[in-house]
């Protein structure tokens, strides 16, 4: 997640959209007063080594957090703040709604059948599991429907979400927007992947599990147009 004052912008950070890969690559041209929240230790490493930037600013003092932050931070014995895959109604709560309203704020979503079998493959694949149909009734997609996380009060919260299969067109429009330079290119980061064996998520899904992810994604394909 970050949140750009040199730029005016706010990322929102979806599961398996190639995020982490798409926050590197936006660290670079942040300055010392955005917010950039934390990775894990090998992810901040290649941040750091990519664009010369940690996490930071991601901090928020004890009397701004709600009482479930607080409860969290006691529990978790980690600083509260704004923080990985963060939801756009938290962001906006801490950020306020004038910063909110003027800022660009943009996301990626992804095909769900194709995310579902990429996920699959990361949380152990057939090592794990008899079949995808499997993984998913036995709660293996834990909060990976993304429309809730950029969506506010059940609204599309965003001013764009970009598709998975159009990174490039998504990559063109954020350079040309903020006049990046030189323009951003998402293909010199790579982070995490090489897990997944098959890459065509048809040879994966018969079609009760097809239906399956029709219903607990249906706001994301009807949004963006998603097809099997």
């Amino acid at each position: 997640m970050i949140i750009s004052h040199k730029h005016r912008f706010i990322f929102v950070k979806t599961r398996k959209t190639a995020g982490t890969s798409i926050e590197i690559a936006l660290s670079a041209y942040c300055g010392d007063e955005d917010v950039l929240s934390p990775m894990n230790t090998e992810d901040e490493i290649l941040r750091e080594k990519f664009s010369g930037r940690k996490a930071q600013n991601y901090k928020l003092p004890w009397s701004k957090l709600t009482n479930q932050e607080r409860l969290k931070v006691i529990k978790t014995r980690k600083a509260g703040g704004f923080y990985n895959h963060m939801p756009a109604a938290e962001i906006k709560h801490h950020l306020g709604t004038d910063i909110w309203d003027s800022y660009f704020k943009f996301t990626l979503d992804r095909n769900p059948f194709d995310k579902v079998v990429s996920l699959f493959y990361w949380r152990g694949g057939f090592d794990k599991y008899k079949s995808v149909k499997e993984f998913i009734l036995q709660g293996g997609l834990g909060k990976m429907p993304s429309y809730d996380m950029y969506a506010i009060d059940k609204v599309v919260a965003v001013d764009k979400v970009y598709r998975y299969d159009e990174m490039t067109v998504m990559a063109q429009d954020l350079s040309e927007r903020f006049g990046l330079n030189p323009a951003l290119d998402f293909s010199r980061v790579k982070a995490k992947g090489g897990i997944r064996k098959k890459k065509d998520y048809r040879e994966l899904l018969d079609e009760e599990t097809v239906q399956l992810i029709r219903q607990i994604f249906a706001r994301e394909i009807h949004l963006l147009d998603f097809e099997y």
